[in-house]
Parts: C-alpha cells; structure tokens; sequence
C-alpha cells in the first residue's frame, strides 16, 4: 500500500539499541503498550509476513515522535505503527473520531452557533452525555469557537491593505487559528505586517489533516493534502513562502504528507516554514529590524512541543524570545504534554495523558512564570486545562513585547 512504503524499506535500519523505549511518555504510564521498538520495527517484521500479528495496542501510541528523535538511525518509527493501524487493525474510526477530526467540517457549524455550541459544551450534564454516548472525557472541555473565522476578519479588514507591502508571503493559519482563536491570525498578520510582508491566503486551504491521520481516515486526509500540496505550488510559482503558526500542522505538511499518504511535496517543502523560523531567518539575512516596548517585563517558561523537537526548530523559538528586553524566560525540560491532538480527549486515554504531563505541570508549578510560550495549541489546552498557568503562542508574545508602529517605520 502507498501508505507503508517507507516503512517497509526503512525498518532492518533498527539496530535494536531500544533507545526509543527510553523516551517513549506512553510505556512509561500505560504498561498495555510494549513500546516503539516492539511495536514498530519489531512488529513491522511479523506484520509484513501475515496481519494476524498486529496488536491493536498499537492504538495507546500518541504519535509524539519522540522515538524518531531518538532513534539513532533514523527509523520512521511513528510511520510506521500510524500506518499499520490503518492497514490492520479492525476499528474504523466511530461518530467521535468524525466529530473531533473533521475540522473543515465542524469548524464553520460551530462558529455559526458559537455562543450556543460554546456554552452547551461547556455544561456538566452535556459532557457527561457526551462521555457516557461517544467517549469525550468528562473531564476536558473542548475548545471554544469563535463567532467571526479568522478568513473573514481577513477579508473584511486587511486583505486589501497587503498589496502594499514590498515582500509578500503566504500563510497557511489552519483551524485553530480560523475557527477557535482568530486572535493568533490577527497577531501573525500584525507581526508580518510591521517586518515589511505583506500577507497572503492560501486559495482554499484545507485542514492540515493531523487529526484524520490520528483517527485513520487517511482517504480524506489524502485528498487534503494533494489540494494543500497544489495551493502551495501556486504561491510558490508567485515567489511566495508559505508561512505557518502550528508545529502539528508544519509537520504534517513537511514529513507526514509523504511519509504516510504519499503526496509528494519535494518541489514546495523547503519553501514551507514555521514562523519562527522565517523570522529569525529574516532577522539574520535581511535588513529586518525589530523595535522593543522600553517597559515590557513578564517572566515566561518555553515548552517545547514534541514536534516542534521533531522539526528541530525550537531553538530558533528560544532564541527570538531571548531578544525581548524585560521577559524573564525559562526553558522547560523536554517533556511530552500528553494531550497530543484528539488522542487526550478521548475517555479511555484521559488517565494516560494526565500522567505523561505530570512531570511538565509540576515543573511549571515550580517555575510559576506569568504564562508559558508553546507554539502548538494542543499542549495550550493541556497545560491551561492542568494547571493554573496561561499559555501564549510566541507570535502573540512578539506582538505584545514589539513597539508595532516603531517597528513598521524601521522596516519600510
């Protein structure tokens, strides 16, 4: 199948070290799952010879990646279990997979109804239905939506002022940011728009599709991803970079598009990047200037997200944060949050997730920062749901450290 070529060529790379089982946050806290290395390349083997070997305790794996950046080989070891429990395994995915993936779906319902949807969510006895009929935990309150998306705030009050910028970039904003959190576009469009680029929509994203390949729907995220794959074509031919906001949906878009539905992207990957990186990138090779507020001060800890160390691109997170005159930063130990996308809100995993962030809530609780900086909106609903703490994307952060106006007069 298309799907598993590259872990049927890449798993005799394993050198059975078991390093993976070191760092691996759900054979730590769930003793039904064997670990990476058994599951993976060691499964992979039995698997390959007749189906009748596949565990389904291969769904308990999160798909963190952490074991793909320990594995000193580089084994495609997340791949490689994602792709056999499509193959294999024998449950499709039910109503609260559908619910919880289909963003592009429930996105523009909800925020037609937001108050209603938002208040209705939000109500004991609605969750506890909801945990009783679907396997939602009652324990964690799903994201809010927003009445306005972010795309029509866009069309309404900037999109006719981009034109003049003397750089132009593209931006893929994803799902949270249109339809739970618009504020995190308008932050990216203000931050953009005081380094001298001008913003540009994709015509007609679609959802990145991290949530339908954690819940197998790889068919539909398939065909997202060949759309997504040919709109960013378009703004690259325009001498566009397509810029992002989210870790999940940056890795999806890099690594998972051919890795696991492979939808070949060689032509416009290096021309796909986090915003963090582009900045600091500009801010190295450019004449990009950045103006700070004399009297900002907030003390902040960084967590970095697990496929923010995936990409390998936390450092330029760190180091653009650093900059800040008066922010008191400190970076977090490397820890798994445990809620990694879907995966935390369903009942069975509730207990699970909790126990993988533990380590990351008490070190936050130590540390007792005024917010934390994480660049995946996941972790944000893990760590606020957990602990007492906010959590502010870096992209807000630099929006509110900035003189926006001093800024924008340094780089015309």
């Amino acid at each position: 199948m298309q799907e598993r070529n590259i872990s049927e060529h890449n798993f005799e790379q394993c050198l059975k070290c078991a390093i993976c089982t070191t760092v691996c946050p759900v054979m730590a806290n769930n003793p039904a799952y064997k670990g990476p290395k058994q599951s993976g390349p060691d499964g992979e083997r039995y698997r390959l010879k007749n189906g009748l070997f596949f565990d389904d305790a291969l769904k308990y794996c999160l798909n963190c990646k952490r074991c793909e950046v320990a594995c000193p080989s580089g084994v495609k070891i997340g791949d490689m279990i994602a792709a056999a429990k499509v193959e294999y395994g024998s449950h499709g995915p039910g109503l609260r997979e559908l619910i919880l993936a289909n963003t592009d779906f429930m996105g523009p319902l909800a925020t037609t109804f937001a108050p209603i949807v938002n208040t209705s969510l939000s109500l004991p006895p609605v969750k506890a239905v909801m945990d009783a009929v679907i396997g939602v935990s009652k324990h964690r309150t799903l994201p809010k939506y927003a009445s306005q998306t972010f795309e029509s705030w866009f069309k309404k009050n900037a999109a006719a002022s981009q034109a003049a910028f003397p750089r132009q970039i593209s931006y893929f904003h994803g799902c949270y940011a249109n339809y739970n959190y618009p504020q995190l576009g308008k932050d990216f469009v203000a931050l953009m728009n005081a380094l001298g680029y001008g913003v540009n929509l994709l015509d007609g994203e679609k959802c990145c599709g991290v949530a339908k390949i954690a819940n197998a729907m790889f068919d539909s995220a398939r065909k997202d991803a060949a759309h997504n794959i040919e709109v960013f074509r378009k703004a690259v031919q325009a001498g566009r970079e397509v810029v992002t906001v989210s870790t999940s949906c940056t890795l999806t878009l890099i690594e998972e598009y051919p890795h696991l539905l492979g939808v070949d992207n060689a032509d416009v990957v290096d021309h796909i990047s986090l915003v963090e990186k582009f900045v600091w990138k500009a801010l190295n090779s450019s004449d990009v200037k950045l103006v700070w507020k004399k009297d900002y001060k907030a003390k902040a800890a960084y967590h970095c997200p697990c496929h923010q160390e995936r990409l390998g691109w936390g450092v330029f997170t760190t180091e653009l944060l650093k900059m800040i005159p008066g922010l008191e930063l400190t970076v977090l130990d490397s820890n798994c949050c445990g809620m990694a996308g879907t995966y935390g809100f369903k009942k069975e995993n509730y207990e699970v997730s909790q126990a993988i962030g533990k380590p990351l809530f008490d070190q936050i609780a130590a540390v007792a920062p005024d917010f934390v900086a994480c660049e995946c909106e996941t972790c944000k609903w893990q760590i606020e749901m957990s602990t007492s703490v906010p959590v502010k994307n870096p992209v807000s952060i630099l929006v509110e450290a900035l003189d926006l106006e001093a800024t924008a007069a340094a780089n015309k």
